[in-house]
């Protein structure tokens, strides 16, 4: 608190009425401890949970009293459809009916639903059930059934009260909000991973908030993961800042918000020497000296008050409040107490009332510089970690995160940024959560979790591990079977595994181990009830389990083609963790007219966005809009969404590139239709976009989409072979000679044999010999390869 200058009259003061908010965030996995310390301290009978009552919105109440009435659930589900769904300002279903002659007409032309609308609208708004509040506890100085009655969750072991929030704080009682924020349990477990990896102990809580290190990664924007750091838009901020400060962590965490956002430049102009901070009086310096003249924090409204205006430091905190309401007899009360005390400290009247009106415009988004410190604080200890011991911070978050594929991925990407290598999913060396690896180099890697891929789940993958722990590694897929639990081997369990490489190092033909699936089930299933029946054969459990173990073969098969081995591993991690689908077509594409996602934000400026009265972003106004980048993206389509609003369809997908993933918009109907078939295909694709970054993000406008085939049609390409006289081996000629018959080549191709005299030998084949452009997405270029005139 003395460091960042924090004043305990903003928490608490004389002259303050209501009682102070107690937000605190633990550990997530350990706040259950806290709660039963509080019990434990105050008494189970002096402690509960805070009620909260669920109401009945729009949609709900149509399908609660659908359900009453008997009307068809597709008919009830019909018309729900038609009310718009915005859970931060959800749309009463009198203002539905309002906006939508759709819904009008429904009720028009059917008399059940002009009944369920009817009685909808009588009980939108009731109370429908009772829940607990997702962190709130009250805790009394006597036992709380003297305050005020209680109920009992069969859910919880403690208490509820039957108040709701505000109703319990005006019986006397004071709130505590016991959070839990994951970054805390992340933070945890990395220090715990570096103890045991480099036998380093850190202590997090006791960091200098200097470190050289730490401050050079985040002014060159790598913040992801990093707490509060992590969106495109603060990533850009800490670039243009060359943010180099904890006092810059604290700034911009409380700048980085709708309405103090657009004093970042001042900010960033002042910091940098561009610009003269304006510290509105000289008396002023002192507290705003720190922001450059920019007024950030709700501290320094009340420091300004109480410097400029003789304010006690209570009296200023009402001050901040009555700015922060805009009520005005309160304001104008105020008004008349800052400028006669400002007057008093011999500053003119007109000056006094002009900083006055300024201060009360900053105060409406002043942000608390306490919350902002404690949070820069966590950021930085993130932060620090990420630059020391990347590879146990990239496997702490991504282990927090371990069933959203969408964040693994985000992280999956700066690992590969800063030279990690990520190492794939392997049955004898992955654990149920990422791990990081030594390599030969001496380098470190991390691991694949197994519990992160699809549908393995967390519980089987450790009991998997403690068989292998205890008994060693598995030998081949036998051995596998016959000691992994039965729990690890039902068919989406198996399919994952395989298909996403773990049992590679039993064999590399993942064909041959899926097609097999239902039959190693079945043969697992026999080997656990002749285990579990504990039955022994005339030759004994051991012998007859050893010999069933030696009698299971594979059937030899061909293996995955290299394209549909790539989108199977798709199907089980979720995202393309080592190939991609589009990496055998780089060496053929103009890259100079292409941008790939990982190139976004160098490539495309932040821009800003036209905002409506109310501030919200709406693509209406695109004309408006700063015109975007437009270039070519190449890439795959994943989870294509179609939706109607207003009468028009849209549709959005997931494009995944070798760098990345990002959500695309299509909202031309034409593009739509004639898309269908492309995006469906699950075959990389060619589409010209435009571009726009802000500060909520990158948002993508597709205008067409070729297929690969089509838009290689229309570039004039040839092809160059490099080979050494050795290399044309019987085997490799072989090779060769398939990939090159083509009756109906596109790309002529020469050539280059190096004789092993050192002479080159250049051969233009004839036409009949070259490639053809779906070549390149369907197999795995052997040979060194240059690609002309693209």
């Amino acid at each position: 608190p003395i460091r960042f200058g924090l004043l305990f009259e903003r928490f608490l003061n004389p002259e303050r009425v209501s009682m102070p908010d107690f937000d605190i965030d633990f550990c997530q996995e350990r706040r259950g401890e806290v709660i039963d310390y509080v019990q434990q301290k105050y008494g189970n009978a002096n402690v509960a949970q805070i009620i909260t009552f669920g109401k009945l919105q729009a949609r709900a109440v149509l399908k609660d009293v659908g359900r009453v009435l008997q009307v068809p659930y597709s008919k009830v589900d019909r018309i729900c459809k038609l009310i718009p769904f915005n859970p931060i300002d959800p749309v009463t279903l009198e203002k539905a009916i309002e906006l939508d002659p759709a819904l009008k007409q429904e009720a028009k032309e059917d008399e059940a639903i002009a009944k369920l609308l009817d009685i909808g609208l009588k009980l939108e708004g009731m109370h429908r059930h009772a829940s607990t509040h997702a962190a709130g506890v009250v805790i009394g100085s006597k036992p709380l059934m003297e305050i005020l009655p209680l109920y009992t969750d069969h859910k919880s072991s403690m208490p509820t009260t039957q108040y709701a929030m505000k109703y319990s704080e005006a019986a006397g009682l004071v709130k505590f909000d016991f959070l839990g924020l994951k970054t805390l349990t992340l933070i945890s477990k990395a220090v715990k991973m570096i103890k045991e990896n480099e036998g380093v102990e850190i202590d997090i809580d006791n960091l200098t908030l200097d470190d050289k290190k730490t401050f050079e990664m985040l002014a060159r924007g790598s913040g992801v993961g990093v707490f509060q750091m992590e969106s495109a838009g603060m990533r850009d901020s800490m670039r243009k800042m060359k943010l180099d400060s904890i006092e810059d962590i604290i700034a911009l965490i409380s700048l980085y918000r709708p309405g103090p956002m657009e004093n970042i430049p001042l900010y960033i102009a002042c910091k940098l020497g561009k610009q003269k901070p304006d510290y509105l009086h000289p008396m002023l310096e002192t507290c705003l000296k720190e922001t450059y003249g920019v007024i950030i924090y709700q501290e320094q409204v009340m420091q300004i008050a109480q410097i400029l205006a003789g304010y006690s430091l209570g009296g200023a905190d009402l001050l901040r409040r009555a700015m922060g309401k805009k009520i005005k007899a309160e304001m104008d009360a105020q008004r008349e107490l800052f400028v006669n005390g400002a007057v008093k400290n011999n500053v003119l009247k007109a000056k006094a009332e002009e900083i006055f009106d300024l201060v009360a415009k900053f105060a409406g988004y002043g942000f608390n510089k306490s919350h902002a410190a404690a949070y820069a604080v966590i950021g930085y200890q993130t932060a620090y970690l990420k630059a020391h011991y990347p590879a146990e911070f990239y496997c702490a978050s991504m282990n927090q995160d371990i069933i959203d594929t969408d964040k693994i991925l985000v992280f999956k990407e700066d690992v590969k940024r800063t030279g990690i290598k990520i190492l794939p999913p392997d049955i004898n060396k992955s654990y149920a959560y990422f791990t990081t690896e030594k390599l030969e180099d001496g380098t470190k890697a991390t691991r694949y979790a197994l519990g992160a891929l699809k549908g393995v789940g967390i519980d089987a993958i450790e009991i998997m591990i403690k068989e292998r722990t205890e008994n060693g590694t598995f030998k081949d897929l036998s051995d596998f079977i016959n000691r992994a639990s039965d729990k690890v081997m039902n068919k989406r369990q198996l399919e994952s595994l395989t298909l996403s490489g773990a049992f590679d190092v039993f064999d590399k033909n993942r064909k041959k181990i899926f097609e097999e699936i239902p039959t190693i089930i079945n043969y697992s299933k026999s080997i656990h009830e002749e285990k579990n029946t504990n039955q022994v054969s005339l030759f004994g459990l051991d012998e007859v389990t050893n010999n069933a173990t030696q009698n299971f073969r594979l059937r030899e098969i061909e293996d995955f083609l290299p394209q549909e081995k790539i989108f199977r591993e798709f199907e089980a991690i979720g995202f393309y963790l080592d190939k991609h689908p589009v990496d055998n077509l780089l060496p053929i594409i103009p890259k100079n007219k292409f941008t790939f996602i990982e190139d976004i934000e160098e490539k495309v400026p932040i821009s800003e966005r036209p905002k409506r009265q109310e501030g919200e972003y709406n693509y209406k106004d695109r004309e408006k809009y700063q015109e975007g980048y437009k270039t070519l993206m190449i890439g795959v389509a994943n989870k294509i969404v179609h939706r109607t609003r207003g009468g028009k369809r849209f549709a959005f997908f997931l494009l995944s590139d070798p760098t990345g993933m990002v959500e695309v918009n299509m909202f031309n109907e034409d593009l739509i239709n004639s898309s269908r078939d492309i995006l469906k295909a699950n075959t990389p694709m060619v589409i010209e976009t435009e571009i726009r970054r802000d500060e909520g993000g990158v948002r993508i406008i597709a205008s067409k989409i070729h297929s690969t085939t089509d838009y290689f049609r229309l570039l004039k390409l040839s092809a160059e072979i490099f080979v050494t006289e050795d290399e044309l081996d019987e085997i490799k000629f072989k090779k060769l000679k398939t990939m090159l018959a083509n009756d109906n080549a596109e790309i002529p191709v020469t050539l280059s044999v190096k004789a092993n005299n050192g002479i080159n030998i250049k051969m233009k084949l004839p036409t009949k010999f070259g490639l053809n452009r779906d070549y390149f997405e369907m197999n795995d270029n052997e040979f060194e390869m240059k690609i002309i005139g693209k």
